[in-house]
């Protein structure tokens, strides 16, 4: 296959917004296109070499798994290598304990799988995960340990054959994602059938190419590079991904693989010195990247600054440089290269998996190492400080339940309600009256308004109505439970203030919903108040630092690092979206607000006493919950206050 230095260019186009994406940039909102880019190419020059081995009838199965241990398992190796003092050094108990598993599932190409289950509304946040760019490279392994074996079946058939059978795979697999994206949207991001048809893109493009030189058209390439500089800029969390629009990125890498040639305006620009430079050592970047930027913001108490970023963001391309040049290179290079027997190589790489899954099992069944210390305490003790908090118990979590754990008495008096942000009160309102007869009825991020739910990217249409069904049918139960006196409700409302809305009846709304939400907040309150004699209070959402930083990890690193505790405390923002809405209720709804027990004027103490009032960027910890409700007597309070 005759080399083509734009090809090393566009790896750059890839791999820099993907970095600058995970250093957290905001122009670059949509850089985690790259991986789409690297899919293309990846499956564009693989595919290329395999129809150029089967046309000549060289190909192997065993050499082609060689190339693929040579090129991907040194440089890896390397990387995980280099996280394990850090992770030990720098992890809780139960960050260490994932990492021990995110280690296992890479040896074996599976990390897709693994961050998939891990995925959810508790997951840990993806950016203190050192391993978690390690996915694409399963989807990948996946698609290359199916792929040469279906080429090997299927060539006989003739290549006209095998190329729409490709062709038709890849529509199929796009159709997958388009229909995963709004039915089960983690496992349609991270899993292969849904990103097959990516790679198969490239591979349609070696189809179209292997035996001629590419064609020469600025205005498809212009139009290719153009697509792909839009998905960079204008894409952002809230794409459906993959999906139709993947096209965009995928197609305008196509377009320049296929129409790029050497004399192109584009090529010449992805030709350039510096450009080619970052492609070559793209892959080693890509690996060093994601710990770099974990571990910085696992050491860190507060969110680290832009120019730290930026400065690991360059560290990152040095340090792929230096792998690049000392270790994928001696493994690749055809003269004499190191480990240059085939049985070496597969011993060798058996020998460093072995040892890696001894190093995963002994972090998984030691808990995480949960006896190390910092200060007075385990690591153990302070990790389940900021455990979760599902109120009374985990069984009251997701679904509509009458279970004997989410209730503190057959007859109850209060009925708390709402999403995760109505679990968190459980604590605080049980040590403010231990004797209270209390019913729990929560769904996470379910706001607790009747007739409405929202769709956003995690949160599907069949989502959005499990949650109207949910809220349904606690007013059910509330309707036949004439003892309740008092309905606490809580939530931060955020998610029906920003995305869309799909109404029981099945319309969707989009577009600015604050006066929409308001009225449709005093309605449920209405029917509360029509159905029962309770009384109604809502509990505001906890203030929380603008840029979301994790407070109840920044507690405990106050305590593992042995600083100061006000190093964590930050300024309210009292002009949020919730903020606003529940001030535009207030007047026929009493709301409790939680910023007055945890903030003096517009500084607000993550922890105060000791006590770790968060567990995370905006929930109460059960410790925090309960000091709050017994310091400020919540259920007196709520009793006063409500209506």
């Amino acid at each position: 296959m005759k080399y083509r230095s734009e090809i090393d260019g566009l790896r750059a186009v890839a791999v820099l917004p993907v970095i600058l994406f995970h250093a957290g940039f905001s122009l670059f909102s949509g850089g985690y296109v790259g991986v789409d880019i690297f899919f293309v190419i990846s499956g564009y020059l693989i595919t290329s070499i395999l129809i150029g081995e089967l046309e000549q009838g060289k190909f192997s199965i065993l050499r082609f798994y060689e190339r693929r241990a040579r090129r991907i398992l040194p440089a890896l190796f390397t990387v995980m290598l280099a996280c394990l003092p850090f992770a030990y050094l720098w992890m809780l108990p139960s960050q260490l304990k994932d990492f021990a598993q995110s280690v296992f599932a890479v040896i074996f190409f599976v990390s897709n799988i693994l961050f998939w289950r891990e995925d959810g509304y508790f997951a840990a946040a993806a950016e203190l995960k050192p391993l978690l760019h390690t996915w694409s490279l399963a989807v990948e392994e996946q698609y290359y340990f199916l792929f040469p074996l279906f080429l090997l079946f299927a060539w006989r058939f003739g290549r006209n054959r095998v190329f729409w059978s490709v062709v038709a795979v890849s529509v199929a697999s796009l159709l997958v994602a388009e229909w995963g994206w709004r039915n089960s949207p983690s496992a349609n991001f991270y899993l292969a059938p849904s990103r097959a048809w990516e790679m198969l893109a490239g591979s349609i493009c070696a189809f179209l190419t292997v035996g001629r030189s590419p064609r020469s058209s600025n205005v498809l390439s212009v139009t290719g590079l153009a697509l792909i500089v839009f998905s960079v800029l204008h894409f952002d969390n809230n794409t459906p991904f993959p999906s139709v629009y993947t096209l965009a990125p995928v197609v305008g890498t196509s377009l320049i693989i296929l129409f790029a040639a050497r004399e192109t305006l584009v090529a010449r620009f992805l030709s350039a010195t510096p450009l080619v430079g970052i492609g070559l050592i793209s892959y080693s970047a890509y690996l060093w990247h994601q710990p770099l930027f974990a571990f910085a913001r696992l050491r860190s108490i507060a969110k680290p600054d832009d120019l730290l970023m930026a400065s690991l963001a360059l560290l990152s391309l040095v340090l792929a440089w230096l792998s690049w040049r000392f270790i994928e290179q001696p493994f690749r290079k055809k003269n004499r290269p190191l480990l240059p027997t085939r049985t070496g190589l597969f011993a060798a790489s058996g020998a460093v998996s072995a040892a890696f899954v001894i190093i995963a099992f002994s972090g998984h069944f030691s808990q995480g190492f949960d006896w190390r210390r910092a200060g007075t305490f385990t690591l153990g003790e302070l990790d389940q400080r900021v455990a979760i908090n599902r109120g009374l118990h985990s069984d009251c979590e997701g679904h509509f339940t009458d279970s004997e754990n989410c209730f503190t008495s057959d007859n109850p008096k209060i009925l708390l309600w709402g999403d995760s942000f109505a679990m968190h009160l459980a604590q605080g309102i049980l040590a403010s009256d231990p004797n209270l007869e209390l019913q729990q009825h929560t769904k996470s991020a379910c706001t607790p308004i009747l007739g409405i739910a929202q769709i956003t990217v995690g949160r599907t249409s069949d989502w959005a109505m499990d949650c109207i069904q949910f809220n349904n049918s606690v007013m059910n139960w509330l309707s036949q439970n004439e003892d309740v006196d008092l309905v606490v409700i809580s939530s931060p409302f955020s998610g029906v203030l920003s995305g869309t809305l799909k109404t029981e009846s099945g319309e969707v709304i989009s577009g600015d919903s604050l006066d929409y939400v308001s009225e449709m907040l005093r309605a449920t309150v209405d029917q509360i108040r029509l159905i029962s004699d309770a009384r109604v209070l809502i509990v505001s959402p906890t203030p929380t630092e603008s840029n979301k930083f994790n407070l109840g990890q920044c507690a405990i690193r106050s305590v593992f690092f042995a600083t100061d505790e006000d190093v964590c405390d930050f300024e309210m923002n009292p002009e949020t979206r919730p903020y606003e809405l529940l001030r535009n209720v207030s007047n026929s709804i009493p709301v409790y607000w939680l910023h007055d027990n945890i903030c003096e004027g517009e500084v607000c103490h993550p922890i105060v006493d000791g006590v770790f009032i968060y567990r995370d960027g905006g929930h109460l910890s059960k410790e925090g919950s309960a000091y709050l409700g017994l310091k400020y007597n919540w259920i007196d309070s709520f009793y006063s206050m409500a209506l």
